[in-house]
């Protein structure tokens, strides 16, 4: 059974989730979640890559945003955020991400009470993560502009749709209304899956 009661918020008439809760994401969403990102990522650096080879700067812009890309998700976040998570914690868990069993690789488990930190400050996570999802799209539109092709165009309306797919069905959907976390998640919150 994948549904287990929150330690910190205890199931009352008024706050018991009616959505499932996971503590092991089934495959197929993990799957969905991390295709769709890894994908927003590299077609994100070829609309990159198309839209400014006529500055000579296109391979450059590509792959940096690429490199990082994959590294604030597989890196960063299993570093920082993951750690402090309550998936971190759980016995034969798998988050949406499955970043949770990387993290038991690479860090040392941290402080739930630190997991809503995610998101203060002007460099917190959330806004990294936010700029890496919305960087291709927005550079996109001056390259648009000025460098216009089809193959740019069509780089450009994969990734805007899977920006929309992502806020749209995935967060509300397929990851945040079935998470543990979204009792002390910041997106849980904001998307106002915390009472579903």
């Amino acid at each position: 059974m994948n549904e287990i009661p929150n330690e910190n918020f205890p199931e009352t008439k008024d706050s018991k989730p009616k959505a499932e809760l996971y503590k092991k994401y089934p495959f197929l969403r993990v799957f969905i979640y991390e295709f769709s990102t890894i994908l927003h990522y590299l077609i994100g650096g070829l609309a990159l890559i198309i839209g400014y080879t006529f500055l000579m700067l296109g391979y450059l812009i590509g792959l940096i945003y690429i490199i990082f890309a994959f590294l604030q998700m597989y890196i960063l976040m299993p570093l920082t955020v993951c750690p402090n998570c309550v998936y971190y914690r759980m016995e034969d868990s798998r988050c949406v991400s499955g970043l949770n069993k990387i993290s038991r690789k690479l860090a040392k488990e941290g402080n739930p009470e630190d997991f809503p930190n995610r998101a203060e400050g002007i460099f917190c996570y959330n806004n990294i993560y936010m700029v890496v999802l919305f960087f291709p799209i927005v550079a996109s539109i001056p390259a648009l502009i000025f460098n216009f092709s089809i193959y740019l165009l069509i780089t450009f309306l994969i990734v805007l749709g899977l920006l929309i797919f992502r806020f749209f069905v995935i967060f509300p959907k397929i990851a945040c209304l079935h998470c543990n976390a979204k009792f002390t998640c910041p997106i849980g919150e904001k998307i106002g899956v915390r009472d579903k």
